[in-house]
């Protein structure tokens, strides 16, 4: 069975595969060792194919991982959506799940804006706060109106070093479709409008491209 993998897994999955061989060459004992490693390198960056559900008003997960404990929280001031705090949805990948995030709606992007900073363990909630991120405001595509607009936030954690986003200011995005990834280990942060009715409890395990997070209202 093939594997669907991410393009930004070839050159660690190379470097492991690589290293196993010669590890293997040396000693045998040392290439078995090393072999779960490989193993684990070509399933963190595993890309499966994921249908979301029907219905463009439910926001879906942009991450596999838990649910967090759901707060209020100001979002992320760069992205110009005002003081007042909103609901906030944040999801833990540990090592283990797949890091490719998703579009969780269709609509356009209205601003990106990437802040770096630390590398606090992802699970806590002053991450959000602290931690490099890769923000995204986002329109759904049936809402005109800036107060409803949602924002997505990637994470850097205590082991990720690295976010990827590949979409830009103005794309035009669709429910489901892939824009990025972080690698090793992190978390996301999904920012509700006022109107967003929750539709999954806190410590809810979440697929990205798959699991109903809210339903928008519009």
């Amino acid at each position: 069975m093939r594997i669907p993998i991410h393009r930004e897994g070839w050159p660690f999955i190379a470097l492991f595969a690589a290293v196993n061989a010669v590890a293997f060459w040396l000693w045998l004992w040392a290439g078995l060792a090393l072999l779960p490693l490989t193993i684990w390198c070509v399933a963190f960056f595993r890309d499966p194919e994921r249908t979301p559900p029907p219905g463009e008003n439910l926001l879906i997960s942009p991450a596999d991982g838990k649910l967090l404990p759901t707060i209020e929280a100001v979002p992320p001031a760069e992205l110009g959506l005002g003081p007042q705090p909103r609901r906030r949805l944040s999801i833990f990948m540990d090592v283990f799940s797949v890091h490719v995030n998703r579009m969780p709606l269709s609509g356009r992007v209205i601003a990106l804006a990437y802040r770096s900073g630390k590398f606090i363990n992802a699970s806590f909630d002053k991450a959000s706060e602290h931690n490099e991120r890769m923000g995204a405001r986002v329109r759904w595509m049936n809402s005109s109106n800036p107060d409803e607009d949602i924002a997505v936030v990637q994470i850097a954690g205590l082991v990720a070093r690295r976010i990827v986003c590949d979409i830009k200011e103005g794309d035009t995005v669709k429910r489901g479709e892939r824009y990025g990834m972080i690698r090793f280990g992190s978390r996301l942060d999904v920012y509700l409008p006022n109107s967003a009715t929750i539709m999954i409890q806190d410590g809810s395990v979440t697929r990205a491209g798959e699991t109903v997070l809210a339903e928008l209202q519009g």
